[in-house]
């Protein structure tokens, strides 16, 4: 097996990979060259379940009370710990942070977005923020069913930084990987 290091030279196909150190091994990224700007990103991701669940859901009637309320506090409080959580993430001081719902017949989408004004993006909390959402949802439907189904988990949309904005290709699927033209308005890639 090959290792991948900084020392290479990135190839249109093959960026450079910036947490690797240059024997290998990961590394938190540093950032400290980097302008401050105002950075936002959103993120969403779906709790699927049954049109009973969705009922009690909508209604506050599930066993273990209101979901969607809870599941908004989890889903701020998560962005707030992601680099407790994801390793190699920088703590930022974060601005704002809205968690959002949208009920369908069999399913709950969750919105997240994050704001700051620092020198790194926002993305893997708006990503932590929707998947800690959709885990207190999971969590508080569990009793009435346990086939629930977390998907969907990806960023919408970006702005600000070095790379400037980005939104996801409205034509591109809405799970898996990016297509090799890119998903991307602009940039090719998130």
């Amino acid at each position: 097996m090959a290792v991948v290091t900084t020392s290479e030279t990135p190839s249109p196909e093959s960026p450079e990979l910036t947490h690797l150190r240059h024997d290998g091994t990961a590394a938190m990224v540093d950032v400290s060259a980097k302008a401050v700007t105002t950075r936002e990103a959103t993120a969403t991701g779906t709790v699927g379940t049954t049109p009973e669940v969705m009922a009690l859901l909508g209604s506050g009637g599930l066993p273990k009370g209101d979901a969607l309320a809870v599941a908004r506090v989890a889903g701020i409080l998560g962005a707030k710990k992601t680099p407790d959580l994801v390793p190699l993430c920088h703590p930022l001081p974060i601005s704002k942070v809205t968690v959002d719902f949208e009920l369908g017949d069999s399913s709950v989408t969750i919105l997240a977005t994050v704001k700051t004004r620092g020198v790194t993006g926002v993305e893997m909390e708006a990503l932590t923020a929707v998947s800690v959402a959709a885990l207190s949802v999971y969590d508080m439907i569990k009793a009435v069913d346990k086939h629930a189904v977390i998907s969907g988990i990806q960023v919408l949309a970006k702005s600000g930084g070095k790379s400037g904005d980005w939104v996801v290709d409205a034509e591109a699927p809405a799970v898996g990987p990016a297509p090799a033209s890119g998903r991307a308005a602009g940039t090719g890639a998130p």
